[in-house]
């Protein structure tokens, strides 16, 4: 009986962590894109969250276009439906003043200068959002 309770017990245990790796994951910065909210080497805890479960102004995690399985961190500027950003409405190939298309994001880094986003490559997709940014890890 105690040996059931235990293969149970451990049963419980790989199971609890298997949904929480399906819900989160870390991830490291690479460049220097976000600075000065994130640095080069730093880790974060993302959440998997669908394109209706953010806000602008979050902090997320993307698929890259160009390089699959290369993760992209930005800030979530425009969601469906807000106006595109005047700075990205010639990449996004629209008219300032323009709302953001459903299942598309505007992202932008935190340091303009060295960040390839939206204002270069237009409108990221719904689908290639993986999550967003709950916490900085501590090393």
């Amino acid at each position: 009986m105690i040996e059931l309770l235990g293969a149970v017990s451990v049963l419980s245990i790989l199971t609890a962590v298997l949904l929480i790796r399906r819900r989160f994951l870390v991830v490291t910065v690479r460049g220097p894109s976000m600075e000065p909210t994130y640095h080069e080497g730093e880790r974060v805890l993302v959440r998997r969250t669908p394109i209706d479960g953010i806000s602008a102004g979050q902090v997320v995690v993307v698929e890259g276009s160009v390089r699959p399985h290369q993760w992209i961190i930005k800030r979530a500027a425009a969601l469906p439906g807000d106006l595109v950003p005047d700075e990205v409405a010639s990449a996004a190939k629209v008219a300032p003043g323009s709302r953001v298309p459903k299942n598309s994001l505007v992202l932008l880094g935190d340091n303009r200068a060295r960040s390839a986003d939206s204002r270069f490559v237009g409108y990221y997709a719904g689908d290639q959002l993986i999550g967003v940014v709950s916490r900085r890890m501590k090393v």
